[in-house]
């Protein structure tokens, strides 16, 4: 039996006259930029997130930029994140005109490590940019506690934990602004790019606002200098058609990793991903490690089993960062894990027919 990493056509055929609807309404109104349908999927988000505002936009990365650029980050000034996410997490701390300075992870749940944190601050640090990696959320009480001790603000990656929860609170209300992916793979996905900053705080909101919309709130009128940076009326109208079945596919992953947790504990060499106490992982993605990794991902691969690895370089050793002169040693953990990490087959809509051939596929290995 071959088995998808991700089945994106099952998804839509399982909800194909909304997501079909969605399209005919935004082609018949031709909302095809702002509009009633961003307008409405911004109103929703925030209520699911538990926020205020949405401040939606073309996709993460620039989520990511906004927020940055809304809290007038400025060359000179230094941010902290993680070594082992995504690029757009580190790069747009570049863009937005600062310093990236990166810590290492906690060497368990793939998160960063706060007492890294702490001891990467000085005194030109302005902020800290922790990544609710693969679906599971950093320690934000740790964090946080960090943050109000040397007067840092925070910002939420959380690009891969759409309802994710931290001792029973919604992440993404936390720090000052979190931002999201909506990456068609995501556990909220678009058919195209698309992302958004939720945050409750309004004067932060509107300017948000402004930098995605070129600078103003109604058009020939700016403010300040942005950028074009919109959600489409489309991508909107698919996510709202989606976003009232979140809660129930974010459930049918976490059956889906308790089954993979049950089967896979067992098994020599293979290590599980850990949840965290308080921790409500989402599970964007379930990653083990195993110390021949790669051995074991072509054994699959020739079963018809696809995997992935997310990430296969931790970013300070990026040829894009290579003028830090960063070295392995710095980031142990982070490190370590890009030599056995593997993400298995992972969506809301995964048989357990499928899931027990890859258990089976990684028994025989």
């Amino acid at each position: 039996m071959a088995v998808p990493f991700a089945d994106l056509q099952l998804q839509y055929q399982n909800i194909k006259s909304e997501i079909d609807a969605a399209v005919a309404g935004v082609i018949r109104d031709n909302a095809f930029i702002r509009g009633r349908y961003v307008d409405a999927f911004e109103r929703d988000f925030a209520t699911a997130t538990s926020v205020k505002h949405c401040v939606s936009c073309a996709n993460g990365t620039d989520a990511l930029y906004l927020a940055m650029a809304a809290l007038k980050v400025k060359p000179g000034d230094e941010i902290i994140t993680t070594a082992h996410s995504w690029i757009s997490t580190s790069a747009m701390i570049t863009h937005a005109g600062a310093t990236v300075k990166f810590c290492d992870t906690d060497g368990v749940t793939f998160t960063i490590d706060p007492k890294a944190i702490e001891t990467a601050i000085t005194p030109r640090t302005v902020g800290i940019i922790p990544v609710h990696l693969y679906g599971q959320p950093a320690d934000m009480d740790a964090i946080m506690a960090i943050a109000h001790k040397h007067g840092l603000w925070v910002i939420e990656d959380g690009a891969q934990a759409h309802l994710a929860r931290y001792k029973g609170r919604m992440v993404g209300t936390f720090g000052v602004a979190t931002t999201y992916s909506f990456y068609p793979g995501k556990n909220l996905g678009a058919m195209g790019d698309a992302g958004a900053v939720v945050t409750n705080d309004d004067a932060l909101a509107e300017r948000m606002t402004m930098l995605a919309r070129h600078g103003g709130l109604v058009k020939h009128q700016h403010q300040i200098e942005g950028i074009n940076s919109r959600l489409d009326g489309m991508q909107a109208a698919i996510l709202s058609a989606k976003l009232p079945h979140l809660a129930d596919w974010t459930r049918a992953r976490q059956d889906a990793a308790a089954f993979y947790d049950a089967a896979l504990k067992q098994v020599e060499d293979v290590e599980v991903p850990q949840a965290a106490a308080g921790r409500a992982h989402v599970y964007h993605l379930y990653t083990i490690r195993h110390c021949r990794r790669d051995a074991l991902a072509k054994h699959l691969g020739a079963k018809g089993i696809q995997t992935a690895i997310n990430y296969p370089t931790a970013l300070p050793l990026l040829p894009a960062y290579r003028r830090f002169e960063h070295t392995a040693e710095q980031f142990p953990h982070a490190c370590a894990d890009q030599g056995s990490i593997l993400s298995l087959p992972m969506f809301a809509e995964i048989t357990r027919a499928q899931q027990e051939e890859v258990v089976r596929a990684i028994r025989e290995f």
